[in-house]
């Protein structure tokens, strides 16, 4: 059914709730799994990949003891850590990856912010065509 799933994490407990779920959902349709944080600090989006700061150290150890599990539970796992804005990385992602699944947690809503803005979750959504898979975190 879904061969590719994309899996956003933002490196916050909000995470574990998607994380669960796919790790129940790759095993049912034997899909591989691929993990995107996007860095969106200062560094990152000034200097991308060259990047050095507490923050990219951070988010590459997280993904990989991310991917690490998922492959102890024998889920075929790559991540990625990318760098910028968060929509535009996730729509490259799904495109470059070939995924056919986004899944994303959300953190509910902040009212003004996602009035003015827009979620990261909703910007996503109306620019692929893979369906994505909202999951609100407790």
């Amino acid at each position: 059914m879904y061969q590719t799933i994309l899996v956003t994490l933002d490196g916050t407990p909000t995470d574990r709730a998607i994380i669960e779920h796919v790790k129940q959902l790759a095993k049912l349709a034997g899909s591989r799994v691929v993990l995107l944080h996007v860095a969106d600090g200062w560094a990152a989006r000034t200097y991308g990949p060259d990047a050095v700061s507490p923050e990219i150290t951070e988010d590459t150890a997280y993904l990989k003891n991310i991917r690490a599990e998922l492959q102890a539970a024998g889920i075929p796992t790559d991540a990625e850590l990318a760098y910028g804005n968060p929509v535009t990385e996730i729509v490259k992602g799904v495109e470059q990856k070939g995924c056919d699944l986004v899944a994303m947690s959300t953190h509910g809503h902040r009212f003004l912010a996602d009035l003015f803005l827009g979620t990261t979750a909703s910007r996503v959504q109306h620019s692929i065509t893979v369906p994505v898979l909202l999951l609100k975190a407790k």
